[in-house]
C-alpha cells in the first residue's frame, strides 16, 4: 500500500477513535502528578501559571465556539465515525487556519496540561497530539480535495493547517448563532471542567493525603454539572434546534 493511503485509512481510524483520548490523559496526570514536586513552586509563580494555563483552555474554547457557531448544515464536527462536509467553509475563521477545532482543542487540553506544572508532560502531549491529529488531518483533507477539488486545493494553499493568520481574516458568511454553541459545546465544556477539578483535588490529595470537598473547584465542578444537564435537557426537548445548522 504506497504511503499516501497508508496515511489516509489511519487517519481516518484514529478519526473514529479519537473520543477515548481524554481518558487517557486523565490516567496519565495521576503519575505525573504524584512525581511533580508542586511544593518547590513560588505561590506567585503558582497563581500566574494557574492563571495562564486557564487563559489558554478559554481560548480553545473561544476558537471552537467560533467555528461551531459560524458552520452551516452539513460541514464536520462531532460526527465521530466518518468524514462530512456538503459545503466547503473558506470565510470566518476558516479563512485564517483550515482545522480550527483541532486547534481548538489543542488549546483546551493544553491548557489542563500546563496545570499539572510539568514541563515534560507538556512536551510530551504536545508531541503526542501533533503525531495523532496529523494523520487525521491528513484524511480529512484527502476526503475534501476529493469532494471539492481545485475549489479546497486554491483555498488550502493560502491557508495554513493549524497556525492562524489573523490578517487573512475575511468576515464569514454565517452569521454567529450562540445556541448551537449551547447546543453543541457543553460535554466539552464540562469534561474540560472536570480536567481542572481532577488535577486540583488529586494534586492535594498527593500532598495532604486527604480529599478537601470544600475547595473552589469543587463548586465550579458542581455548577457546571447542572448547567451541563439543563443545556443537555433543552437540546433533547428541541428546545435549541436551529434551521441550517448542524
Amino acid at each position: 500500500m504506497a504511503l499516501i493511503h497508508s496515511f489516509e485509512n489511519s487517519g481516518n481510524k484514529l478519526f473514529r477513535y479519537r473520543g477515548p483520548i481524554p481518558v487517557i490523559l486523565f490516567v496519565l496526570a495521576i503519575p505525573v502528578v504524584y512525581f511533580t514536586n508542586f511544593t518547590g513552586f513560588n505561590p506567585v509563580v503558582v497563581s500566574v501559571i494557574t492563571i495562564i494555563s486557564i487563559i489558554i483552555s478559554i481560548t480553545g474554547f473561544y476558537i471552537r465556539a467560533y467555528s461551531i457557531g459560524t458552520t452551516p448544515h452539513g460541514t464536520s464536527g462531532r460526527n465521530t465515525k466518518e468524514q462530512v462536509a456538503e459545503t466547503l467553509n473558506t470565510t470566518g475563521i476558516y479563512s485564517m487556519v483550515r482545522h480550527p477545532l483541532y486547534l481548538g482543542n489543542y488549546l483546551i487540553w493544553i491548557g489542563i496540561v500546563i496545570f499539572t506544572f510539568n514541563i515534560y508532560f507538556l512536551l510530551l502531549v504536545s508531541l503526542a497530539y501533533w503525531l495523532y491529529y496529523e494523520r487525521i488531518m491528513f484524511a480529512e483533507e484527502r476526503f475534501l480535495e476529493r469532494k471539492f477539488g481545485d475549489k479546497y486545493l486554491n483555498w488550502s494553499l493560502t491557508v495554513h493547517a493549524f497556525i492562524p493568520s489573523f490578517k487573512k481574516y475575511q468576515k464569514s458568511t454565517i452569521p454567529f448563532s450562540i445556541i448551537s454553541v449551547l447546543r453543541r459545546e457543553y460535554s466539552g465544556f464540562l469534561a474540560c471542567v472536570l480536567g481542572y477539578t481532577f488535577i486540583d483535588n488529586l494534586r492535594y490529595y498527593f500532598m495532604y493525603n486527604e480529599f478537601d470537598f470544600r475547595r473552589i473547584s469543587i463548586y465550579i465542578f458542581i455548577i457546571s454539572i447542572i448547567i451541563t444537564l439543563i443545556l443537555r435537557t433543552l437540546k433533547h426537548s428541541n428546545k435549541l434546534n436551529e434551521k441550517g445548522r448542524s
